[in-house]
Formats: structure tokens, sequence, C-alpha cells
């Protein structure tokens, strides 16, 4: 397939699949309604960074490895799983703030760090992702592609996904959309909690083989 053939293509098809409800959606949703545009954004980053980690193995051929031990597929899964159910109990647990806006002003945000690897590390043990870029790969790269064409293929996967979830967080922080969250926001953090924990358990129970 010609370079400009696989551009459009893995444009379209990683469109589709940055667009598809889950876990990273629900992660970017909260953090942006509860803690607003700079927490969402931030998330947003680690989002499209922990894409690097499934670029590389796969631009190297780990992919068919990785999607074809149910050993690898169990390990990722697990971690997974827990660190959804983790992030869906701490939701689940969200108290309502106490005192007026002053106290409220004085909490400390968490670090870029923090929310960097938060969403860094939600998308990069995702246990689907191999098959999702098994077939990506297949159907739009060749092994001979040239390695410079590999990595700008890369990193517009990254681009798209940055773009799709930063555009995500933009819309849920706007100051009309907080208004309305504001004195609800650890409903919104228990609600979407609830929704991680299902992701979650969900796929803690789920068969990663084929």
């Amino acid at each position: 397939m010609e370079f400009y053939q696989a551009f459009l293509t893995l444009t379209l098809v990683h469109l589709l699949g940055a667009a598809s409800p889950g876990p990273d959606f629900v992660m970017v949703s909260q953090q942006s309604l509860v803690h607003g545009r700079r927490a969402g954004l931030l998330v947003s980053l680690g989002i499209a960074l922990g894409l690097s980690v499934h670029i590389v193995y796969s631009s190297i051929g780990l992919a068919t490895v990785i999607s074809e031990s149910s050993a690898i597929l169990t390990v990722m899964k697990y971690l997974a799983a827990a660190y959804l159910i983790y992030l869906g109990w701490k939701g689940i647990r969200s108290k309502a703030s106490v005192g007026d806006d002053e106290q409220q002003a004085d909490i400390k945000p968490r670090s870029a760090g923090k929310l960097i690897s938060m969403g860094f590390v939600c998308n990069a043990l995702n246990p689907k992702a191999p098959l999702y870029f098994l077939s990506v790969f297949t159907l739009v790269l060749s092994p001979d592609m040239p390695i410079i064409e590999l990595a700008l293929l890369g990193a517009w996967m990254m681009f798209i996904q940055m773009v799709w979830f930063g555009s995500v967080a933009l819309v849920l922080s706007k100051p009309s959309v907080q208004a309305k969250f504001k004195k609800v926001g650890h409903w919104v953090d228990r609600v979407l909690g609830s929704v991680m924990l299902v992701f979650g358990l969900k796929l803690l129970f789920t068969s990663t083989t084929k």
C-alpha cells in the first residue's frame, strides 16, 4: 500500500477507534468535568503517549507474539483490570466538598506528571490493544515499509488521539458546562467511577484469548 493510501486509511480507522467509548473516554470525561481543562488535557496527553508503547511493539512485529500469547495477555488483563477497579473505587468514594469556594480553591491540583501517568497507564495496559494494532498494522502497513514512514504514521496516530481527547476535554471543561456540574462534582466522580469499575470488572472476567 502506498504511503498516502496508508495515511488516509489509518486516519479513518484510528478516528473511529479513538471515538469508541471506553476507559480512556471515561477518564478524560471525569477529569475534565470534575477537575477542569488542565486535568482533562494532561490526561489526554498521557493517553496519546500511551499509544507509543503499542506502536513500537507493533512496528517491530511483536504484536503477533503478544496477541497469540495467552500468558502475556492475561498479565496485561489483570494489571489493567486492577488499575481500572482502583480508579473506579476512588471515584465511588468521592465526597462532596465542604466549605465555600475559597476553601475549595485551596485544594491543590494534581501534578502534571500524575495526570499524564494516569492517562498513559490506562492506555498502555489495555489488553485489547495488541489485537487492534495487529489488525491495523496488517491492514495498512507492510514489513518492508521504511522506518521513517512507520514513525510518521505512528506519530500521526498519537496526534489523532490527542486531538480527539483534547477536544472532549475542552468541551467538557467549558465554563457553561463546568457551572452545571460544580455543585454535583462528587456525583460525577461517583457515576463515572462506577462506569470505570464496571469496565475493570468486565475486563477481569472476559477472556482475552481468541
